[in-house]
């Protein structure tokens, strides 16, 4: 595994997404089973995924895949490729909006199965010890 990134630079080196776009800020802790990331972009008001000034909390699904992407490229030890969601289930969301959360969010992905060609992962987008949204997500890569 390579080392964790310390800047969201670093990060945007190892994901597909890049500029704004690129929400995670960093790497708490990542091994073989699971990452955990640290973003602050929700707060910010130039987030590309805002809509009339609101951060719905739908959006930390984007999260999420990110940190899964992130995660991915660690294990294997290169930057990822395109990744495409394919399903989301039991997804479970216990606030309205991600940008009123003052502190920073924690971002969690489990790898529950791995394929050559996707991935399954659960997920989770805290305020500390707060779940604001959870579940798992496909993904087929490109």
């Amino acid at each position: 595994m390579t080392a964790l990134p310390a800047t969201r630079a670093a990060i945007a080196r190892l994901i597909p997404h890049q500029g704004a776009m690129c929400l995670l800020d960093a790497v708490l802790s990542c091994d073989e089973g699971a990452i955990r990331c640290e973003a602050r972009s929700h707060r910010d008001a130039a987030n590309p995924l805002r809509r009339e000034g609101a951060l719905p909390a739908l959006a930390g699904v984007e999260y999420a895949a990110q940190a899964m992407a992130l995660h991915g490229a660690l294990t294997a030890g290169a930057p990822q490729g395109p990744g495409f969601l394919v399903a989301l289930s039991g997804v479970t969301l216990a606030a309205e909006r991600l940008d009123t959360a003052e502190a920073p969010l924690l971002v969690t992905a489990t790898a529950l199965a791995r394929e050559s060609r996707g991935f399954i992962y659960g997920f989770e987008v805290a305020e500390g010890a707060r779940r604001l949204l959870a579940g798992r997500a496909t993904i087929l890569l490109a």
